[in-house]
């Protein structure tokens, strides 16, 4: 058995490559040699001690490469093919799965393996179970650089723009422009909303809020950000809200700026706030404006991948311009550091082995 390097955390709070044993495939596995990977703002949170994992763990959870090693029952893929894997691998057999809660898989939030359940993928080579669900081909003519978005930032981003359950010419909000946030707007603009508000008080993200569909840029450092979204809209508020930060005064405020019958959907991460969040009744229309809150995490599988991989070919948008920085897996801990620091107008940094 050879060895690889991983990026792991030893401990809470520290971060450092260490050698690993490349993992042997099971029957229904694939081994995947990493060519690229993202790094994500939940591992930092990760590193930050918000999720209960084991000293040692592997992290990352959005990664692709080419085929390295087959389990015995995998049909349908040969090594040496790119390939690309959602950072939720689900088994598509259990009732979660069979119900359509696939992101669920066994129970909430069983879908979400990488780090949390085993080692993740930032890392020279990483296993993908139950792999014929959930290793998807890229086409020969997406690139590696723009396939490794649909891992996780646009397969989230577009959850939290279908969790607002639009009819054509709806408005919307986004809170935050991250890269999950970014690619929430655009997915909203592909589902047809009239009126975007991002949210967002950095420049570099303003610009490519409204390169990705955004009409409308609120700036919270110039006032509420709640008042000047309701008073852009003449008093009635938007259709539907995207909570994109994991703060509470984001979440508090996508209850606030939806109308009576709006939806609020939550794709941020609150793992680490100190208090529960709290939902005033005063934002609900004394709990009768039938407003709807819908949360969840972004679905795994082959055909989700597959239709990403569509949007990007045909041109609808170009994921890569969330890339502001690059590194060699050797230098990941700076590109985390970053990420952590939030430093230098960083957006994505992109990881190449």
């Amino acid at each position: 058995m050879g060895t690889m390097k991983a990026f792991v955390m030893p401990e809470v709070g520290r971060t450092e490559i260490v050698e690993k044993p490349i993992p042997e495939p099971g029957p229904n596995d694939v081994i995947v040699k990493t060519t690229h990977a993202l790094i994500c703002t939940s591992d930092v949170h990760t590193v930050k001690g918000a999720l209960p994992v084991k000293d040692g763990v592997t992290l990352g959870h959005e990664a692709l490469g080419v085929i390295h090693a087959i389990g015995s029952a995998v049909t349908g893929f040969t090594e040496g093919q790119r390939v690309a894997v959602n950072a939720v691998t689900p088994c598509f057999e259990c009732r979660y799965c069979q119900t359509g809660y696939t992101s669920q898989c066994g129970g909430p939030l069983g879908g979400y393996q990488y780090t949390a359940q085993r080692d993740g993928n930032m890392a020279e080579y990483f296993l993908v179970p139950h792999a014929k669900a959930n290793v998807a081909p890229i086409p020969e003519d997406v690139s590696s650089e723009a396939a490794v978005y649909a891992c996780d930032m646009l397969s989230t981003g577009f959850m939290g723009a279908e969790h607002c359950y639009l009819k054509l010419g709806d408005t919307a909000a986004v809170f935050a422009q991250g890269a999950v946030g970014l690619s929430a707007t655009i997915g909203l603009s592909l589902l047809g909303a009239s009126r975007i508000f991002a949210v967002e008080s950095i420049p570099n993200r303003q610009e490519l809020s409204k390169a990705y569909g955004a009409t409308d840029i609120i700036d919270f450092t110039k006032g509420d950000a709640v008042e000047q979204i309701i008073q852009a809209t003449d008093g009635e508020g938007v259709d539907a809200a995207v909570e994109a930060l994991g703060f509470p005064q984001t979440w508090e405020a996508c209850l606030r700026v939806t109308k009576a019958g709006g939806r609020v959907s939550n794709i941020g991460y609150h793992g680490e706030n100190p208090e529960p969040l709290r939902v005033p009744l005063d934002a609900f229309g004394l709990g009768m404006a039938d407003k709807a809150i819908h949360s969840g995490l972004c679905p795994g599988g082959n055909d989700r991948m597959q239709r990403i991989f569509a949007l990007i070919r045909t041109g609808r948008f170009d994921p890569t311009r969330m890339t502001t920085h690059t590194f060699a897996f050797d230098d990941v801990g700076t590109g985390f550091s970053m990420m952590q620091n939030k430093e230098d107008g960083i957006i994505k940094p992109l990881i190449t082995f």
